[in-house]
């Protein structure tokens, strides 16, 4: 009976360590678990400022190229500081050009609009006029068709002495023609200064690329290298000067042609008030 007594409590013994056992192996793993997440927040915490440094470094790369497009050694500023004499007075060259072929087009342009409302004053007030003293006084002192109608009178009341001898209506012909071409003179005024840039606009702007090339060439040669620091900024300069003689002579060719086609339609209403102011004077000479 004792020994079965202490076998029991041999066996419950037995069964009571094993059950503590198990259960210290199981709480280990329960303890250690929580290390691994709280080694995350650190791992994260050292990986976090990565996609912070990445704007800063496009911010600072965008600095530097716009810092280095204000330091640009090839532009405008640089052909001026650094070009010679001779690249100087060849775009001071294109600048007046530019300038006085910019200054005949709108000078010009102004002027013939004057003389286009000119020419409606005369379908307006002119003809309907009493006389032609009295049709001339309604015109604009500036007008051209005035200057035509005063040369017409002048002519029927100057038709005296030697000039008796010549036909009235070659005399009056020969007057209003005269101030015909005395007005058409007067609107080619500035033409030939956009022709002249026009043409030679271009050759001004080779020049300075002759002489670009020809200092990348000395260059060079001085250097003993072709490195691509000793020819870019004289050739970045002949290529500026070609740019500027073609944005010389453009505008002038254009503006050459339009006033050039504005002319000609003013020239056609002059020739035609010429026409019938002679074949009025023909018809009242003494007026």
């Amino acid at each position: 009976m004792n020994k079965q007594i202490k076998t029991w409590l041999l066996s419950i013994g037995l069964a009571a360590g094993l059950a503590l056992a198990s259960n210290s192996f199981a709480a280990k793993p329960k303890e250690a678990a929580p290390a691994p997440a709280a080694a995350a927040p650190a791992a994260a915490a050292e990986t976090t400022p990565a996609p912070v440094a990445a704007p800063a470094a496009a911010v600072a790369a965008n600095a530097a190229e716009a810092q280095a497009g204000e330091d640009n050694p090839y532009g405008l500023s640089a052909l001026w500081a650094q070009g010679d004499i001779v690249a100087k007075a060849t775009l001071l060259i294109l600048v007046l050009m530019s300038m006085g072929s910019w200054y005949v087009i709108v000078t010009k342009l102004v002027e013939q609009s004057k003389n286009m409302r000119f020419a409606k004053a005369v379908q307006d007030g002119f003809w309907t006029a009493g006389t032609l003293r009295q049709g001339a006084d309604t015109l604009h002192e500036d007008s051209p068709f005035r200057f035509i109608a005063e040369k017409g009178l002048e002519s029927a009341t100057k038709h005296t002495g030697l000039l008796g001898a010549v036909d009235f209506n070659t005399w009056v012909t020969m007057s209003i023609q005269r101030a015909i071409n005395n007005v058409q003179s007067r609107m080619q005024d500035g033409l030939a200064v956009l022709a002249t840039v026009g043409s030679t606009g271009p050759f001004v702007g080779l020049f300075g690329t002759v002489w670009g090339i020809y200092n990348a060439l000395v260059k060079i040669g001085m250097s003993g290298q072709a490195s691509i620091d000793k020819v870019a900024g004289p050739v970045g300069e002949s290529l500026i000067m070609t740019a500027i003689g073609l944005a010389v002579a453009v505008p002038a060719v254009l503006g050459y042609n339009w006033l050039v086609r504005r002319n000609k339609a003013v020239m056609e209403d002059v020739n035609a008030f010429g026409s019938d102011l002679h074949a009025v004077l023909l018809a009242t000479p003494k007026k």
